[in-house]
């Protein structure tokens, strides 16, 4: 009996050990080259730009005597690709500039004369800055979802003078309680499983983490999920991701909000379970004067899920036919 039992746990191990070793097979999924991803993500009018010895992914379109062009920032392992919707609707009317953070799309991790591995909002704020004098931009209309969110609102805090408006899609901030954590950002938390999340990236893993932050999942294509499959493994992207989420703090310097006096839209997805909409009323609450929006039916990225009706409020508000 005991030899049996011996020999059957040796097979249920050795048959572990085979499926262990096809599951990594199947799931590695090593960095990438940015040039590698340049022909099918970064085409006209896409362009690299340095801003302090920083490698930047950018697109600036519409016309360039716009005295307030309108700058987007996207969101936590997001790119500039995410507001393609608004972009070709404003630039008919209004200078669009969109960009890859670093750490992130094509951009790659903070390098040049930014300090390594630092991916805390101010350090993001004061890089947006940073891109607006490389650009000689004095003035803008910030838009920003999720972490971008955050980002314009810091940045307008810490210069109010460069920002004219605030839109603020979905936006970290406030303190919040998630109803839902994307897989792929569990995963990059986990101690252990972080690190190897660097290595390791199942497509599967995306497409779910997609479907977790949209509102009606069935919007998520297979093309959408291709761009962020392939982006996330440019290379250094994994890693920028695992620091900002351990740096992240829940409610960081959400006492600043309320020194936002910028004319400020509040768009908020009805059905974002990763930051609620009880965290938009909150942001309508610390800024005086703001107005919310909030669009049934949708996730945590409306512009991106439903760009049309994402967008109706913001030609409003700044003004727009």
């Amino acid at each position: 009996m005991s030899s049996s039992l011996g020999d059957w746990l040796r097979r249920l191990v050795g048959l572990l050990l085979i499926f262990g070793a096809i599951v990594v097979g199947l799931s590695h999924a090593p960095d990438r080259p940015v040039q590698s991803l340049v022909a099918r993500w970064a085409p006209a009018p896409s362009e690299f730009i340095e801003v302090r010895g920083q490698l930047v992914h950018l697109r600036d379109q519409g016309p360039r005597g716009d005295p307030l062009p309108i700058v987007l920032l996207h969101g936590t392992s997001s790119s500039l690709h995410t507001w393609e919707g608004w972009t070709r609707v404003l630039d008919k009317q209004r200078r669009v500039i969109s960009f890859d953070l670093p750490g992130a799309g094509l951009s790659g991790p903070f390098g040049g004369q930014y300090t390594p591995d630092d991916y805390r909002g101010d350090t993001y704020a004061r890089f947006v800055l940073d891109l607006l004098d490389a650009l000689k931009l004095p003035r803008v209309v910030l838009a920003g979802n999720s972490l971008g969110g955050e980002i314009a609102w810091r940045v307008a805090t810490l210069a109010p003078g460069r920002v004219a408006q605030l839109v603020l899609v979905d936006a970290a901030g406030p303190p919040f309680t998630p109803e839902s954590i994307p897989l792929g950002f569990i995963a990059a938390r986990l101690p252990g499983l972080g690190w190897l999340s660097q290595y390791l990236l199942p497509r599967e893993l995306i497409a779910q983490s997609l479907a977790s932050v949209y509102g009606d999942p069935s919007r998520v294509s297979s093309a959408l999920v291709d761009r962020y499959f392939e982006l996330t493994l440019r290379e250094g992207n994994r890693r920028a991701l695992r620091l900002r989420l351990q740096q992240m703090k829940m409610g960081e310097d959400a006492e600043r909000i309320a020194q936002v006096h910028q004319p400020t839209l509040i768009l908020w997805g009805a059905r974002d379970r990763l930051i609620p909409p009880a965290t938009g009323q909150d942001f309508a609450r610390r800024i005086a004067g703001s107005r919310l929006v909030v669009l049934e039916g949708l996730g945590h990225m409306p512009q991106e899920e439903d760009p049309a009706r994402s967008l109706e409020a913001v030609k409003g508000f700044l003004g727009l036919r």
